[in-house]
């Protein structure tokens, strides 16, 4: 049988570990998601925060209580604890241990479905937004700008303190669009079309990811994301438009086939090649205002060929 003094450290051990995980977990250089960068990031990380707090209410108290009864009951001599070999049911603690965890799940419901119904829109209403459609490959990303008809692989640049609207699809497996400071992950589907709203409010180069796997190169998607102001953002549009190829559907047909790509980018694309991604997936493409216009699954598209 251990000693006092052995149980002892075992025990402030145990808690010490827990206490440094738990601080390790409030660095913001480490965990980016934890250091946001828009809007949408901010409420998300701001409910992280929020459910960590509620849930350590639980939490705390369970692993005190749990050590104490392993140190207060253990087998020793001289052991006085009560012998209730009848004793099976007692309500005041049944209520305690079933109200408190049933009170701390409405909370964190009500606060995950308000922040949720929150980012269906654009952060910011007074300003226009912009819109980007995102396909993910194998094992890449395609970023299409239909409203300046340009393109980008593998990098994306958007303007800062404006609403972006991201139309997301894939033309490959099931795959996940995420980047961290600006908010959280949205997946993107075959034969299908979701929105994914977020704004920056800082200037810089922001980590982008796919995070879901999708075969043996999706260690290789990911992307940087640039953040610049309005004028700047004009400026390298017209520069993409003036010194880079038109994107084809001879090279789009390349792009799709399984391999890992740099970052490149194209001066013009297709017409309605999202929709076109969308529907030869078996789906149809709705368009993103308020996903009311639906594209018609029986048209032939004119791809530029």
């Amino acid at each position: 049988m251990p000693s006092r003094k052995t149980v002892k450290r075992f025990l402030m051990l145990i808690l010490s570990t827990f206490a440094v995980f738990l601080l390790s977990a409030c660095s913001s250089e480490q965990f980016i998601v934890l250091n946001p960068k828009g809007p949408v990031g901010e409420v998300q990380a701001n409910l992280i925060f929020v459910s960590f707090l509620v849930l350590m209410i639980v939490i705390i108290p369970v692993l005190l209580l749990f050590f104490f009864i392993v140190y207060r009951y253990r087998d020793k001599p001289g052991n006085k604890s009560p012998y209730k070999p009848e004793w099976d049911d007692n309500v005041k603690l049944e209520v305690v241990w079933w109200g408190i965890p049933i009170i701390l799940i409405a909370i964190l419901s009500i606060l995950t479905v308000r922040d949720t119904l929150v980012l269906q829109g654009p952060p910011s209403e007074d300003v226009e937004p912009i819109t980007i459609q995102v396909t993910s490959l194998d094992w890449k990303w395609l970023f299409q700008y239909p409203e300046e008809d340009i393109a980008t692989v593998n990098y994306l640049k958007i303007p800062v303190d404006t609403p972006v609207q991201f139309e997301l699809t894939s033309d490959a497996p099931i795959n996940s669009f995420w980047i961290p400071q600006l908010g959280g992950q949205r997946y993107s589907l075959p034969g299908k079309s979701s929105t994914l709203w977020l704004e920056a409010e800082e200037a810089g180069t922001y980590y982008g990811t796919a995070n879901n796997f999708s075969g043996d190169g999706f260690t290789e998607m990911n992307f940087d994301v640039s953040t610049v102001p309005d004028a700047d953002f004009d400026k390298w549009v017209e520069e993409v438009k003036a010194t880079n190829q038109p994107f084809t559907m001879e090279d789009y047909q390349e792009l799709v086939k399984p391999s890992i790509v740099g970052v490149s980018a194209y001066s013009s694309i297709p017409p309605n090649l999202f929709e076109f991604i969308v529907d030869k997936n078996g789906g149809k493409y709705y368009k993103s205002n308020n996903h009311t216009e639906q594209f018609d699954n029986s048209r032939q598209l004119e791809l530029g060929n």
